[in-house]
């Protein structure tokens, strides 16, 4: 694998390894922004939410199913965008300006899981199946 995809890789991986860190060291946090967003079960998101962060990170990171953990990269932002960075829900121009900032970066970040997750050769490339 070139020295600049191994790079790319290692940093996306690390992005989403160090947010989902992030989710266990800051719950209490975490967990008070998920219940002013009115999510369910906040504090169980956080930590299931957290937990998917670090899966697809370290997949993605030591090269192992980078395909699957790209995939789960892609569902959390997926589902968690919306949610969480709901811009058009907000009257405050402060936190509206916040929200489409978050919402747009994680927009491309999905974008590039996406691309990962779809491409074939990146399993190839990692070495890690067998056949």
């Amino acid at each position: 694998m070139g020295f600049t995809k191994a790079l790319g890789r290692a940093a996306f991986g690390g992005f989403f390894l160090y947010n989902g860190i992030n989710h266990f060291r800051e719950i209490e946090s975490m967990k008070a922004y998920a219940a002013a967003k009115e999510i369910p079960y906040p504090e169980f998101a956080v930590k299931a939410t957290g937990s998917v962060l670090i899966a697809s990170g370290l997949s993605l990171l030591l090269g192992i199913r980078p395909r699957v953990g790209a995939t789960g990269a892609a569902a959390f932002l997926a589902a968690v965008s919306p949610a969480m960075h709901n811009f058009w829900k907000q009257t405050d121009e402060g936190q509206k300006q916040n929200d489409l900032i978050h919402f747009s970066k994680n927009m491309a970040l999905l974008a590039a899981a996406l691309s990962i997750s779809g491409d074939e050769s990146v399993e190839r490339s990692c070495n890690t199946d067998p056949a």
